[in-house]
């Protein structure tokens, strides 16, 4: 058995007048998170950690923000389709270790629902799936409250 890691990092400045949208659920907030899509910090930085770990390149390979097919996307779509692509190439999901700063919303109460919906999109376990909630300290772009930054460990298996 093929036993791969990978990791992925993505970061959304703030914005005025935009839902914010966190491992696949609306949270209420004053503003949501600049993108090309919906903006899920927490889905972009596990697509690129899935593709990096099975050597697929990165999200922006596949669906690029220069493509109007995407804009305003829901990014459980780019999941989805990523995990279909990590089973193609004749792998599977492990686990995933992922990790969200932010100075505002608290999120610890929303993580339960996160796995339960990635895991439903993924087709795994929410078991497989741990999401922790960090501030930065009040340092930096995250602590001066400007965006969110989340990062992501994976481990896949295969062939």
């Amino acid at each position: 058995m093929k036993i791969r890691v990978g990791f992925g990092y993505d970061v959304h400045a703030f914005a005025v007048g935009r839902e914010l949208w966190l491992g696949g659920i609306r949270i209420e907030h004053t503003e949501g998170l600049l993108g090309h899509s919906d903006a899920d910090v927490l889905i972009h930085a596990v697509c690129d950690a899935l593709l990096g770990a099975a050597d697929l390149r990165d999200i922006g390979f596949h669906f690029p923000d220069t493509d109007a097919e995407y804009k305003n996307i829901d990014s459980k779509i780019l999941l989805r389709d990523t995990m279909k692509l990590i089973r193609e190439a004749g792998y599977e999901l492990g686990n995933i270790d992922a990790t969200v700063a932010a100075e505002r919303p608290k999120l610890n109460p929303h993580i339960p629902h996160m796995k339960d919906v990635l895991a439903e999109v993924m087709e795994v376990d929410a078991g497989d799936i741990s999401i922790k909630a960090t501030t930065s300290e009040k340092l930096g772009f995250v602590g001066r409250r400007e965006g969110i930054a989340a990062y992501a460990t994976v481990l896949i298996m295969g062939k």
